[in-house]
């Protein structure tokens, strides 16, 4: 095997701004829906390094697992079914082998989430053995591209493209739903795209176009959902506000946008972070906390008595700090994306969650119902959501997006946003049309600001590496922080996986 290569690049960005947003609203639209879904784990930030319906949409329950969310696919003839952890950060569809390494290791840590048998399956072909995916935690996977049929949310897509892990250092697979420029073909074999899942929906004509939306839900929810083709108005507040996908390389990778602005709101009072900003950031659903620049995290930790904890490599806090009445405003030009102080904090010894080890999602939208919940916890120690980038790109994780309603708009380079309704159980569904100007219920920001991008670069599945690295100065700890390459996937070389595979 050959060593793992990253290469670095850096780049400014200047995108023109959206044309003004139509409604699109059908009785039956297309679209394609998929429920994803949350399972309940003890310590997010040691799991993360482990790996480091006749409309036509597509809809997919997630499945929570405080810090990975997963959807139900099968692949095959007849279905072999898995539970893929969905990543808008990377552009693979790949599934574990059952003689994988990390899938015979003690406890057979991969039989919850399933492998695939190609030789069970009649509709599978031989593609090339250039899949070879590394993220920077050290996780990765390597082996071969086939086609075959695979199955999710109700529909089917005959010959679609993936990657079979035969060696593989991370139990679960992953459903990559970012760019094709982002495909592990492309970028370890210099090979052309493929056309990768939200692709081949809409060339499969069950979309009208390469768009979805995402909505996480709460912390203690058990489910959320992910929509291809359409829009789900009931499942947000006001009105969508879209602003451009900014490209890296002169191309686009990743879902990065502006971020230009942070205040902690404290019962009106407003209290606003400036350090590093505007900067550009990185909606990635494979990313479980997020990562901003060191001085504006910095200021994060001084304001909410958030101190650095090496030996876990992330920030702590005390439990109590869910039940106070805060939130952390996130400004993007126009949309303002406004996250309660129970969504950043996360409890490693109250299982799926900080306040419901249920995961049945019982909360709302208020932070006063926490108050019971988390009683007795003042003085024990939870996770804070929010750590330091280390000088490289900035990443809003899942910590962050479980606050926000996402449209994700390939096909137009725009990225929608509105604040989530948690817990929403009603539905309206509008199908997102083709061509520019098509996402429903949404307006283009005007003036959009638009940071330059300089950045490491590389794949990155889970969040925190865990390694020691440079100092960071929280102002409330003098603990050093982690040294933690995060980057953009798209740009990453990865020629092997031999390091990875030693380590695990």
């Amino acid at each position: 095997m050959k060593n793992l290569v990253v290469t670095v690049l850096t780049a400014g960005l200047l995108v023109s701004a959206s044309a003004a947003i139509q409604l699109t609203e059908r009785q039956l639209p297309n679209v394609v829906g998929l429920d994803i879904m949350r399972r309940a784990i003890q310590n997010p930030t040691e799991r993360d390094a482990l790996r480091r319906r006749q409309s036509k949409t597509v809809t997919e329950t997630l499945t929570n697992e405080a810090t990975l969310y997963y959807a139900n696919v099968s692949i095959g003839t007849p279905a072999q079914d898995l539970s893929l952890h969905i990543d808008t950060g990377s552009s693979d569809l790949w599934a574990n082998v059952a003689s994988s390494p990390i899938c015979t290791y003690r406890g057979k840590p991969c039989s919850s989430a399933g492998t695939y048998d190609a030789n069970s399956s009649s509709t599978y072909k031989f593609v090339n053995n250039d899949f070879n995916v590394s993220y920077v935690d050290g996780s990765a996977a390597v082996g071969d591209y086939a086609t075959d049929t695979v199955s999710i949310g109700g529909q089917s897509i005959a010959g679609l493209q993936f990657g079979i892990g035969y060696d593989s250092t991370i139990p679960q697979g992953i459903l990559g739903i970012g760019y094709t420029a982002n495909e592990a073909q492309v970028n370890t074999a210099g090979l052309k795209s493929y056309a990768n899942l939200p692709q081949a929906i809409a060339n499969a004509g069950l979309i009208q176009s390469n768009a979805y939306s995402l909505w996480l839900n709460d912390l203690d929810a058990g489910t959320g959902s992910i929509l291809f083709g359409g829009v789900d108005t009931a499942k947000y507040t006001g009105q969508l506000q879209t602003v451009p996908v900014q490209k890296i390389f002169n191309q686009y990778a990743q879902f990065i946008i502006t971020l230009t602005g942070v205040d902690l709101v404290n019962s009106g009072n407003k209290q606003s972070m400036t350090a590093d900003l505007p900067t550009a950031v990185i909606l990635d659903s494979g990313s479980s906390l997020a990562y901003l620049p060191n001085p504006l995290t910095s200021a994060i930790f001084s304001a909410l008595k958030v101190q650095y904890d090496q030996s876990l490599g992330a920030g702590v806090c005390d439990c109590s700090l869910a039940d106070q009445n805060m939130t952390l405003d996130f400004t993007f030009t126009s949309p303002t994306i406004s996250i309660p102080m129970n969504e950043l904090i996360i409890n490693p010894n109250a299982g799926s969650s900080t306040n419901n080890p249920s995961g049945t999602g019982t909360r709302g939208n208020q932070n006063t119902q926490n108050s019971g919940q988390n009683a007795g916890n003042a003085g024990s120690q939870c996770i804070f959501g929010i750590a330091p980038a280390e000088g490289s790109a900035a990443v809003l994780g899942d910590t962050f997006l479980r606050s926000a309603y996402v449209v994700y708009d390939l096909a137009n380079n725009e990225i929608s946003l509105a604040q989530t309704n948690f817990n929403a159980t009603d539905s309206k569904v509008l199908e997102i049309g083709a061509g520019t100007a098509s996402i429903p219920d949404a307006t283009p920001v005007s003036g959009a600001v638009q940071a330059a991008v300089s950045a490491s670069a590389g794949a990155r599945i889970g969040a925190i590496t865990g390694t020691s690295g440079s100092p960071f100065a929280t102002g409330t700890s003098t603990s050093s922080a982690i040294s933690k390459q995060v980057s953009y996937e798209g740009l990453v070389l990865a020629a092997g996986i031999a390091a990875a595979l030693a380590c695990a």
